[in-house]
């Protein structure tokens, strides 16, 4: 190759290379005038952006004291709540126990009645029936030995009546 072509390929790579960099300029050019608007438009957001997020911190801190207060009276309100269903089932055990002493004591009264009454009845079976049965019994024997004693003698005529109706 002779030094003319080589000359003129190098020429050629040297005009690529300053087109090249005159677009890389012109793109430059471009980012800066972009990154100045965005950094405009930014600017003018930032106060909005900057309000927006007090705001938010404000009401972030509002919450985290609130949903403290909150947790805090909900945990009194569950210690409490157990401290009550503790006292309920101290309740309910103290009156299970009273009710089943007062049933036994209940059931014991209700035998004694019973026995009571049974030898009461005994009692009087033996001390009163008996002797007015015995007395009853006396008395119809001589109820019976009187009638017999006071009735008229039956005439024979009567005497065979009473034997027909029999037969």
């Amino acid at each position: 190759m002779d030094q003319m072509t080589l000359l003129y390929i190098m020429a050629g790579a040297v005009l690529v290379s300053a087109v090249a960099l005159v677009i890389q300029a012109c793109l430059l050019f471009g980012m800066y005038k972009a990154t100045t608007t965005l950094t405009a438009r930014v600017t003018t957001l930032l106060p909005k952006v900057e309000s927006l997020m007090d705001t938010s911190r404000s009401a972030i801190e509002e919450s985290r004291q609130t949903i403290a207060e909150i947790r805090t009276k909900s945990n009194l309100i569950l210690d409490s709540g157990h401290k009550q269903i503790q006292q309920l089932e101290a309740l309910l055990s103290d009156a299970a126990a009273r009710a089943t002493k007062q049933l036994a004591f209940a059931e014991a009264v209700v035998e004694d009645t019973l026995s009571r009454v049974e030898d009461t009845v005994s009692l009087v079976h033996k001390g009163v029936l008996k002797p007015i049965r015995s007395i009853t019994g006396i008395a119809a024997g001589v109820g019976a030995a009187v009638q017999y004693l006071m009735r008229k003698r039956p005439n024979p005529e009567r005497a065979t009546l009473d034997e027909e109706m029999f037969i």
